[in-house]
Order: C-alpha cells, then sequence, then structure tokens
C-alpha cells in the first residue's frame, strides 16, 4: 500500500473511532473513499471478514503485503489494549513522515538526475549525427565522440544501453541481493561503512526503532514482540539482523541498553541517554523523546547525501562535456595537421 493511502488509512481509521463511529461503518466510509480500485476492493474484503467475526488485525494479515507487517502488529496488540485510536494517530505520523522525507529525497535529486539522463542522450544524438555525416561524405574521417568506435544509429543504441542498462543491472542486483537473496543485512551493513551515506541510514534506523519501541510499549506489547516489531521498523537489513541477538540478551536478563550496545549499531549519545531512561524506568519515554532528534539528524544527513550526489551528476556531466571539446578539438586538429602534411 502506497506511503499516502497508508497514512490516510490510519489517520481516517483512527480518527472517526477516537470519535465513537463503529469499525465497522469506520471502514465503510474510507473504502468508499480510495481512488484506486484495487484498494477500495481489498478494504471493503477487510470489511467482509470483519462481519463475519474476525478481529481487525487478522483481516488485514489476509491480504499479504499490501499492509505493512509492523501495521498489522500494532493493531493487533492495541485491539488487546484498547488503545486503537491513540496507536493508529501514532502509525499515521509515521508513515506521513516516510512520505515527506521520500518526498525531499526526490525533489532535491530530481534536477541532477534529469541533467544526466539529457547529457546522455545529446552523447547519444552526436554519435548518431556524427555517423550521418561520415556516411554522406564517403573517404572523410569521421568523428567518434567517445572514443569506442560508436558511430550511427546502432552506435547510439549501444550507447543508450550501456548506460541505461547499467543502470537497471544494479537495481536488479541489489533487488535480488535484498529479497531474492535475503542479504539485506549483509548489504545494507556494508552502507551503514559509507561515509554521509551510512550516517543518514543509521539516524532513520534509530528514530524508526525509537518510535517503534517506545509506541509499543506503551500500548502494553511484551518486550519480544516489542523489540521484533521495532527492528523491523527500522527497515534496515543490518538492525534487522541483530534482532535475535538483543532478544536473545534481554531474555537472558541482560539490561536492555546493554544489549542494544553490544550490537555496535547504536552511536554512544544514543547509548548513555537510554542508560539514564533505563536507571528511571522510563525507557519509552526517553526512546519517544530521542525519536524526533534523529529523524531531524537524519534530515540533515539526507541533505548533506542529496547535495553530494547532485554534487556527483554535475561533476560528471561537466567532466563528459569537456572530454567531448578536448575530443573535438583533436578531432578538428588532426584533420588540419593531415591537410598541411598532404599538400606538402
Amino acid at each position: 500500500m502506497p506511503l499516502s493511502s497508508l497514512s490516510m488509512f490510519c489517520r481516517s481509521l483512527g480518527t472517526m473511532l477516537d470519535s465513537g463511529v463503529p469499525l465497522l461503518k469506520a471502514l465503510s466510509v474510507i473504502s468508499k473513499q480510495q481512488r484506486s480500485d484495487n484498494a477500495r476492493r481489498i478494504l471493503e474484503n477487510v470489511h467482509d471478514e470483519l462481519r463475519k467475526g474476525s478481529d481487525l488485525a487478522t483481516a488485514l494479515r489476509q491480504h499479504g503485503t499490501w499492509f505493512p507487517e509492523l501495521l498489522t502488529d500494532m493493531v493487533s496488540v492495541a485491539e488487546q489494549t484498547g488503545s486503537l485510536p491513540e496507536v493508529l494517530a501514532g502509525l499515521a505520523s509515521h508513515y506521513e513522515n516516510l512520505e515527506r522525507v521520500k518526498r525531499m529525497f526526490l525533489g532535491a535529486i530530481a534536477w541532477p538526475v534529469i541533467q544526466l539522463i539529457a547529457a546522455v542522450f545529446i552523447i547519444a544524438g552526436m554519435i548518431l549525427v556524427m555517423g550521418w555525416v561520415s556516411q554522406s561524405q564517403p573517404g572523410q574521417t569521421s568523428f567518434d565522440p567517445l572514443g569506442f568506435g560508436l558511430k550511427g544509429p546502432v552506435g547510439a543504441l549501444i550507447w543508450l544501453s550501456y548506460c541505461f542498462g547499467s543502470a537497471i543491472a544494479f537495481g536488479v542486483i541489489y533487488f535480488l541481493l535484498i529479497r531474492g537473496f535475503r542479504q539485506a543485512s549483509f548489504v545494507h551493513g556494508l552502507m551503514l561503512k559509507i561515509p554521509v551515506v551510512g550516517h543518514c541510514m543509521r539516524s532513520f534506523a534509530i528514530a524508526r526503532f525509537s518510535w517503534a519501541y517506545a509506541l509499543t510499549q506503551q500500548a502494553g506489547m511484551e518486550i519480544k514482540p516489542s523489540l521484533e516489531s521495532a527492528f523491523k521498523a527500522t527497515g534496515n537489513g543490518a538492525f534487522a539482523a541483530a534482532s535475535p541477538m538483543v532478544i536473545a540478551m534481554v531474555m537472558e536478563g541482560e539490561e536492555f541498553v546493554d544489549a542494544v550496545a553490544a550490537t555496535g549499531l547504536f552511536p554512544r549519545q544514543f547509548i548513555e541517554m537510554v542508560r539514564v531512561g533505563e536507571s528511571s524506568g522510563t525507557v519509552p519515554e526517553t526512546l519517544q523523546r530521542l525519536s524526533p532528534q534523529f529523524e531531524d539528524d537524519a534530515r540533515r544527513s539526507l541533505a548533506a547525501l542529496t547535495m553530494m550526489l547532485g554534487g556527483a551528476v554535475w561533476m560528471f556531466v561537466a567532466a563528459m562535456i569537456i572530454f567531448l571539446i578536448f575530443r573535438l578539438a583533436m578531432f578538428y586538429v588532426n584533420m588540419i595537421n593531415n591537410a598541411a602534411n598532404g599538400q606538402f
């Protein structure tokens, strides 16, 4: 389910339940408000399951991955503790924040990416035009813009295939590693070591962990499923892989802060603040206060990351333009030298 639809679903359902609207009536109203036929159909199926006697969490789980696991887990606990409106409001804020961050990143990186794509097509156009020129003037030396022997329509297609094929291949490999071979912990662990990128990923993961753990504890969830949900909420494979170790240590009687520190994923500042909260018995409240701070830190890191990526794209495009200028200059210099040698 798209993030915008998720946040709207949680916000609307939570508001109506808090106002005293029955669950069946609230779901019926929300399903009719959906613009997507698929979303409308799924919510109608959830409504039908509730009429048959199922609880909301069970009805949501029957639709596979359409509803996030965090949502279904939180709804299950909220139904048991009678805090469904409050939990839905917290989930709505969570998904709204994720959507806001996603838009910020895409908005910042969109223009450099457009420029990069334009540069790729301009070079393809040069390869195509110079190939036509050489064909129309037999015997004349043709200009090879890149020096790779790419000329004419075939050369232009090969260039475009290399550029866009490499990007698609990278995305497919990443997807296979994360989903197909379940190597998210390895891939995300490597990415956490990259300057700027790693700091941004870590800050977002800690902010989500803090929010989810605080919310699940305040909703009355037991410690084991609470930790599982919190680590899953990070959306980071390296953090999720640390969940079994932390749970095992906590269940064996270790302090929560010591178990978290043993992962090596959380910064010293976070550990010390949580240690103070644990000594006073206010870990959920401490994490709830820390979550916005790490979200702000993550946004600053994301802004730095987008600036870095934008700068990298600018530098690549500039280097490409300079390279083509020198290639074109050397081509004409060689033509002049060849003509001069022929005259003498």
